[in-house]
């Protein structure tokens, strides 16, 4: 039968090939997709909120495809990998290594010279990892566990709530998450600032 997927407001779509990579062949619809990578997610947290980080492994390209391949080992076969493909989302797929290098070089600039305040270095390195969209599939889950992983690895701050709802569902914290992402591209980080503590 193959994989029917139905696409929430801003999600990227995952191209044929790609789901080929698919490991579960029995997943046929999105919300069964939705709970495999739920309950791998749910493994990689566990891995990361059980181990310290020192700063520099954080912002390295290792350590940002290793904790994607954590989320998504058991559903996608390409989990980790940078995509091969160009999105409706996202830089072209050849400057990935190139803009992720330049990230995580800013985010310990951040660091080391306090230009941001913890919360502020966490979402900013959100946002634009997600603007950057390393992966086929999700980038939004990868790159918020990636800001939690700066406020509470490197800063010992509670994680975020992010909306405190499931962003993959349609529904207000769906919208207000996307608004906040919006207006980062424009510049305005503060509602995407405000959303990460809502």
């Amino acid at each position: 039968m193959g994989l029917n997927l139905d696409y929430t407001d801003g999600q990227t779509p995952i191209d044929e090939e790609e789901k080929e990579g698919l490991l579960i062949k029995t997943i046929t619809t999105k919300g069964e997709l939705d709970e495999f990578e739920q309950l791998n997610i749910e493994e990689a947290m566990q891995w990361v909120f059980s181990r310290k980080f020192k700063i520099k492994e954080v912002f390295t390209e290792r350590l940002i495809r290793d904790l994607h391949r954590r989320m998504y080992r058991n559903v996608w076969a390409w989990a980790g990998e940078f995509r091969k493909t160009d999105k409706n989302l996202g830089i072209d797929k050849y400057q990935i290594p190139v803009e992720l290098k330049s990230l995580c070089d800013d985010a310990l600039y951040w660091i080391e010279q306090k230009v941001y305040p913890p919360e502020e270095i966490a979402v900013r390195f959100n946002h634009r990892i997600v603007c950057i969209h390393c992966f086929s599939n999700g980038n939004g889950r990868h790159s918020r566990l990636m800001g939690d992983i700066i406020i509470e690895k490197l800063f010992n701050e509670e994680p975020f709530s992010w909306g405190a709802g499931d962003l993959s569902l349609k529904g207000d914290p769906r919208t207000n998450y996307l608004q906040a992402v919006k207006a980062a591209d424009k510049g305005d980080i503060a509602l995407l600032l405000a959303f990460a503590r809502s």
